[in-house]
């Protein structure tokens, strides 16, 4: 029996990544231009940080966050509601044979980058990777 890939650790397929970006883009433009006509909706400005497919392209899983992160709880409550819309709207510009239903999720990448500089800050840190750098150095000179 033939294993999907990932039920064998692999990652997402070339296609998914094309698709996945493509959907970003044309779900970007559409929030943009504000074509739903929901002003709940409209009053935010969203990013779309990324799209993930699922394997067989059916489902869209849409990693957004408002701009500044406010109203996130909001902001993501009226694209869930508005889901249908935008996958009619989002459909238009693609060349799939199913249009993919949409989910929408929190992109929490900006809060890990924010963790992360502020790990790196910390003196801490800065002493033990310095010191990391001081003992590369000494290898090399040798």
């Amino acid at each position: 029996m033939a294993q999907n890939r990932s039920s064998q650790g692999q990652g997402p397929r070339q296609r998914q990544l094309r698709v996945g970006e493509l959907i970003r883009r044309t779900l970007a433009d559409v929030l943009a231009r504000g074509d739903v006509h929901d002003p709940e909706l409209n009053r935010h400005s969203i990013t779309v940080g990324e799209v993930r497919t699922s394997t067989d392209l059916k489902v869209a899983t849409a990693f957004v966050l408002p701009l500044g992160g406010r109203d996130a709880d909001a902001a993501l409550l009226a694209l869930r509601r508005n889901a249908p819309e935008l996958r009619h709207l989002v459909a238009k510009g693609l060349t799939l044979k199913y249009a993919p239903e949409l989910r929408f999720q929190l992109d929490e990448t900006f809060d890990m980058m924010d963790d992360t500089r502020r790990l790196f800050a910390d003196e801490r840190v800065r002493r033990d990777v310095e010191a990391g750098e001081d003992d590369a150095q000494d290898d090399d000179a040798r």
